[in-house]
């Protein structure tokens, strides 16, 4: 991260990255398919939990609802503690269009699975599609206002706000 910020996303090499971290260049490539990976390594991780959220969610909970739950969840258990780096990873993105392309990929992923989430939580597509899609939207809008936060609130409060702005822009004619 410290030589994305130095150096730019462009001018690093994986050399230098493995250098800076005291590991060869094939140890490297043991943890990293590439130099993106090091932005992007948790997506999985942050996928399962978040299917896992919605499909434990209580049964009578809205669809929406569900998403907002996990989303708001996972702020508290996955990001709140890697606010610094988060910032770091978002500015080191926006920096780069090749890493706004790839950001763009992973949440499209997360909707996706947010949406097989509930397809078996028995939510009838289009509504699991639009849901997740929606959820997904909202999570990144938090996201933004939250890395560029200096009150300190909490990522879960801007998903909420997000998820009820949301909710009143649509209930809106």
């Amino acid at each position: 991260m410290e030589l994305y910020c130095e150096r730019g996303y462009d001018n690093t090499t994986v050399e230098e990255i493995a250098g800076r971290a005291g590991l060869t260049e094939r140890t490297f490539f043991r943890h990293f398919a590439d130099k993106r990976e090091v932005l992007f390594g948790g997506a999985g991780a942050l996928q399962d939990y978040l299917v896992t959220q919605v499909l434990d969610a209580p049964a009578d909970q809205p669809p929406l609802e569900a998403v907002a739950c996990a989303l708001m969840e996972s702020g508290e258990v996955i990001f709140e503690e890697r606010r610094e780096f988060a910032k770091l990873r978002q500015a080191i993105i926006l920096a780069n269009e090749e890493l706004q392309e790839r950001e763009l990929i992973k949440l499209a992923r997360l909707a996706t699975a947010l949406a097989g989430a509930l397809r078996q939580r028995g939510v009838p597509d289009p509504v699991a599609s639009l849901t997740a899609e929606a959820g997904i939207a909202s999570f990144r809008v938090a996201f933004e206002s939250w890395v560029a936060d200096s009150t300190g609130r909490r990522l879960s409060q801007f998903v909420r706000s997000s998820v009820d702005a949301l909710k009143a822009a649509t209930a809106a004619n």
